[in-house]
Formats: C-alpha cells, sequence, structure tokens
C-alpha cells in the first residue's frame, strides 16, 4: 500500500534526501534523561517553596519553638548549613550538565540549519537556471548580469567549509 503524499511526508522525505542526519547525532542516555528530569525538578517555584518550607521548620524546630521536640542542630545550624552547601554542589553541577547538553543540542541544531540552508541554496540555484532557460526559450534578452551569472553557480560546499575552518583557525 503506497503512503499517502501529504505536507508531512513530503517534508520526510526532503529531509531524508537532503541528508539532514545530525538530528540524528544525538542521542539521550540514561544520564541524559536523569539530569533533564532532575533540572526540571530543581528549577521549578514549587522546589523552590518546598525548600523554604523545609528550611523554615529546621530552624523553628532547633530554635525550640516546638517546645516537645528537642533540637538536634543547635544554633549556628552546622548540619544545616553542611546540607545546604551539599545541595549547592549539587545544584551547580545539575546546572553545569544542563548546559553542557544544550550546546551540544545548538550545536546540532546549528548543523541542521547549515543542512538546510545549503539545500535552500541548491534549490534557488536549480530555480534561477530555470527561469534563465525559460527566457532564452521565449526569446526574452536578458542583460549581462555578472552577479546574476554568479547566483547560478552551484554552491560550494568546501569552498565554505574551507573558508569556515580558517575563520576558526584565526
Amino acid at each position: 500500500m503506497a503512503q499517502k503524499d501529504t505536507p508531512k511526508t513530503r517534508l520526510k522525505k526532503q529531509v531524508a534526501d537532503a541528508g539532514l542526519k545530525s538530528s540524528l547525532d544525538f542521542t539521550k542516555s540514561n544520564a541524559d534523561k536523569f539530569a533533564v528530569f532532575l533540572i526540571n525538578i530543581l528549577g521549578s517555584i514549587t522546589f523552590l517553596l518546598i525548600c523554604m518550607l523545609i528550611f523554615a521548620l529546621w530552624i523553628c524546630w532547633n530554635l525550640n519553638f516546638f517546645h516537645p521536640l528537642k533540637p538536634f542542630d543547635p544554633f549556628p545550624f552546622p548540619i544545616l548549613e553542611m546540607a545546604v552547601s551539599l545541595f549547592a554542589i549539587i545544584l551547580s553541577v545539575s546546572v553545569l550538565i544542563n548546559q553542557n547538553r544544550q550546546g551540544r543540542m545548538d550545536k546540532i541544531q546549528q548543523q541542521v540549519e547549515f543542512e538546510v540552508n545549503v539545500r535552500a541554496e541548491d534549490e534557488v540555484t536549480k530555480i534561477l537556471n530555470m527561469v534563465h532557460e525559460i527566457h532564452q526559450k521565449l526569446g526574452i534578452n536578458t542583460k549581462a548580469d555578472k552577479e546574476l551569472e554568479e547566483m547560478k553557480e552551484p554552491t560550494d560546499i568546501e569552498q565554505i567549509h574551507q573558508c569556515l575552518d580558517d575563520e576558526k583557525k584565526e
């Protein structure tokens, strides 16, 4: 049974034809999934409110505001200080992990955008050549335009890569 030609299937075919493999380069490991899960929890207002409540209860308990409960971490709260310090380390490492992951995703997105732009450039070049051929067949005289002739030339990907490599070296 043939697949119906919809805009979505045409797009999938164009992506496959264009060789846009960069989007497949990023695989989520279990560590990445856990990091995303952790950041989603740690970065929420709910989590902030829960932490504030826990700290307030801890301080009130250890200042003996709850008389039947015996303080376990008297002022200046050394256990709380250690717990908050460890929590800060875990939080900062989680943020760094997420930034690294986001950087990898951004790099892949840039590569995909570059590949799409190259594909679009090829299509525009082909359209310009087709319009030029139509003009010739209809006998329409077009002015000699150096810029138009350059635009009709196919994009040299190797030259683009070489220019980018040269810029990186500088």
